[in-house]
């Protein structure tokens, strides 16, 4: 029986590595988190719009001021492109050194999580291998201090 068992391990876990993340797939993972942000820090919405797959969708929560009820705010591929171009045009959005740190929380042959930290926010992405590339395809995100999802 153990003979067997073995054999179902060996099995299992080459058919694991067949499907499993290469060390290029890593690389390029944290390549489209970082273009993520730093196409906001140097405005650049081509390093955006390559960072990002046609259909992501950004999300937070967010509490209406008047009402005092929670909301979900989204954006879209076409607001971060237009984010990544305007947002920081003066080069006063963020600190000179800007932090931006990128944790690979998983990774499979087609699918990644990931989490940025980047000075006043955390975003949670998820990254899609589509057609041999990476592409970020959801984000969720919060500030580091709550308050300011006022």
């Amino acid at each position: 029986m153990k003979k067997y068992s073995l054999i179902i391990t060996f099995l299992f876990i080459s058919v694991f590595k067949l499907q499993a993340q290469t060390a290029q797939d890593t690389l390029d993972i944290k390549r489209v988190a970082l273009a993520y942000i730093e196409a906001q820090h140097n405005p650049d919405p081509k390093l955006m719009e390559g960072a990002l797959h046609p259909r992501m969708v950004k999300r937070s929560v967010f509490k209406n001021k008047a009402t005092k009820k929670d909301y979900v705010s989204e954006f879209f591929t076409e607001n971060m492109v237009i984010l990544a171009e305007s947002y920081n045009v003066k080069g006063d959005k963020f600190p000179k050194n800007p932090r931006k740190e990128v944790k690979l929380l998983d990774i499979s042959a087609k699918t990644a999580s990931v989490k940025l930290i980047a000075d006043t926010w955390i975003d949670y992405m998820h990254i899609v291998k589509v057609n041999g590339e990476w592409k970020i395809i959801n984000v969720l995100w919060q500030y580091n201090d709550v308050s300011e999802h006022q």
